[in-house]
């Protein structure tokens, strides 16, 4: 935990350098594209004067994006996070240099180009590529890697929105599969220094300050619950829609590299319906949390934007979820508020941390992460409303998220729900076989093959000695073999196991010990001695271990009136 934790130090350094780049090379990028400047200058996309020509923009930007997914890495496809995902579970939370570089290259020439993403998802696939490059140059396992991934993933997400709290909650929702002081205390320092590089490289406070100034009641939570499930609801039918539509992309008789050009095509038509679509929108969500967007233009974002975005996306070119998802959501509960009390701009806050839980399955991010974004705390019970609202819909009605869909979709198996595995707190003493049945140190050969042969209730037995400590352990197949050897039939069996390694485990063990001693010895049958005397006092079985699985099973699941 030491160890990893002075490491965040640098890969929370790099987290938050990496958000820098992405956001220069985003403003880079738009400037290219749209004024034909090279400069990293703040730039609004909609001050364009190309007129309909802007259609062909994000066709060529997108072209970009599918020629370098080919001839570079096919990895920068998609909004970031489920590869990050993918790497962590099935790929020993390995990144490659290509996938550091070519990510936030690649995305900033999708957005700059005017693809409306947002640049959470980059930056995490991102700075995930630095923890894990990082990680992999020195020593470490598996698991060790995937702190320091993840570390600069929820390093790069602390610089690019000034979200600390969320971030770490987003890694243990989403991303870590696990809560152990060896992966939070990482991760936790690379936010924190991320978080303190962050008025030096990009600015200070909330991305979106803005102050609700209303005292919330029983009856605001009431309909934030409600309005987060109708967010719920929204989230549940734009990922189906996303993926429907990655379908019909599939199916198209083109290479993958030409469908980002192909969606560009509908993101240009989108910009001349109204060009507010473009880009990552965040003038838009601003709009959404004063209260300054008219209902018409709040409109166009909730159709318009969900069209370009969703057809973009399942085209396969790169840009995040998180700002597209924010608009669209915020939109909703902008609607909604026309009829609620409070206005627009206090259910925008509140459809927007919906529709994160429902989409992402991570309704404590989702509720923090609106709140951090403008800074207005005392509207926490609102966002967790919403979250557990949108959430509860969501497990209902979506069989995945929106973040695991595309890996089920590969064939892997992506299970978010966190519980305590019965084998890691389970001792041995709880489930052995009490004062099993054994056999003397003293029995001969020739009484042991006799045992056997007349039918023994076992295939192994605890062999002890005269004080009853344990021996060793032998099978039908030893006694047979013996035979089979020519061993005297007058030889004891504790002659015969004087020299052997016997594994054993102790009552205070727990029972993934056990389960381990069984899987690297091949034995199935484990004694369990008394640390003083080392006397045999049970026995643990592969069946008992069953036993275990079905218990788990039976508590979850079993209802009863006592």
């Amino acid at each position: 935990m030491l160890m990893l934790a002075v490491a965040s130090l640098v890969v929370g350094s790099g987290g938050a350098a990496g958000a820098w780049v992405l956001l220069k090379a985003i403003a880079v990028a738009t400037n290219l594209f749209w004024f034909g400047r090279l400069s990293a200058a703040p730039s609004q996309i909609t001050d364009n004067a190309l007129g309909a020509w802007l259609v062909a923009v994000p066709v060529i930007g997108s072209l970009i994006v599918g020629l370098m997914a080919r001839y570079g890495s096919d990895k920068i496809r998609g909004h970031g996070i489920p590869e990050a995902i993918e790497a962590i579970l099935y790929g020993e939370s390995r990144l490659s240099p290509k996938v550091a570089l070519l990510k936030p290259l690649s995305s900033a020439i999708s957005i700059g180009s005017g693809g409306p993403f947002g640049a959470e998802g980059p930056i995490i696939m991102t700075g995930g590529a630095i923890g894990s490059l990082f990680a992999q140059a020195f020593h470490l396992s598996a698991a060790e890697r995937k702190t320091l991934l993840v570390a600069g993933a929820a390093a790069g997400m602390t610089a690019i929105f000034g979200t600390p709290m969320a971030a770490i909650l987003l890694a243990i929702e989403v991303l870590l599969f696990e809560w152990k002081p060896r992966s939070f205390v990482p991760v936790v320092v690379a936010v924190l220094v991320s978080w303190l590089w962050r008025p030096l490289l990009i600015e200070v406070g909330p991305l979106f300050p803005v102050h609700h100034a209303i005292m919330l009641t029983s009856g605001h939570v009431a309909l934030a619950v409600a309005v987060g499930a109708l967010a719920g609801a929204q989230a549940s039918l734009l990922s189906g829609t996303l993926y429907k539509i990655e379908d019909v992309f599939a199916r198209l008789p083109v290479h993958w590299m030409w469908w980002p050009a192909l969606g560009g095509v509908v993101v240009g038509l989108g910009g001349l319906v109204d060009a507010h679509v473009l880009g990552a929108g965040y003038d838009s969500i601003r709009g959404l949390l004063d209260g300054s967007l008219a209902m018409r233009a709040v409109l166009a974002l909730l159709v318009v934007k969900a069209v370009v975005w969703l057809i973009a996306l399942g085209s396969g070119t790169s840009g995040g979820v998180l700002a597209p998802l924010l608009l669209l959501g915020g939109a909703l509960g902008f609607v909604l508020g026309q009829y609620l009390p409070g206005g627009g701009a206090l259910w925008a806050l509140a459809g927007m941390a919906g529709i994160l839980s429902g989409a992402m399955r991570a309704p404590l991010t989702a509720a923090l992460f609106a709140i951090e974004l403008t800074g207005d705390f005392a509207m926490l019970p609102l966002t967790l409303g919403a979250s557990v609202g949108a959430y509860a819909v969501s497990v209902l009605v979506m069989r995945r998220s929106i973040l695991t869909e595309k890996i089920a979709r590969r064939g892997r198996h992506i299970l978010q729900e966190y519980t305590v595995d019965a084998f890691d707190f389970l001792q041995a003493s709880q489930i052995m076989t009490p004062r099993p049945d054994v056999l003397p140190g003293s029995m001969t050969m020739a009484q042991a093959l006799a045992f056997f042969t007349a039918g023994a209730r076992h295939r192994s037995y605890p062999v002890t000695t005269q004080d009853g400590s344990l021996a060793g352990l032998v099978s039908r197949a030893d006694a047979l073999r013996w035979q089979v050897e020519g061993v005297s039939p007058d030889a004891t069996l504790a002659d015969s196991l004087s020299d052997a390694s016997q594994p054993y485990g102790l009552p205070h063990d727990p029972l993934c010990r056990i389960a381990d001693l069984m899987v690297e010895t091949g034995i199935g049958r484990i004694p369990i001695v008394d640390p003083a005397t080392h006397r045999v006092i049970g026995i643990l079985t592969r069946q008992d271990l069953l036993k275990v699985r079905h218990l788990h099973h039976d508590i979850e699941t079993r209802r009863t009136r006592r």
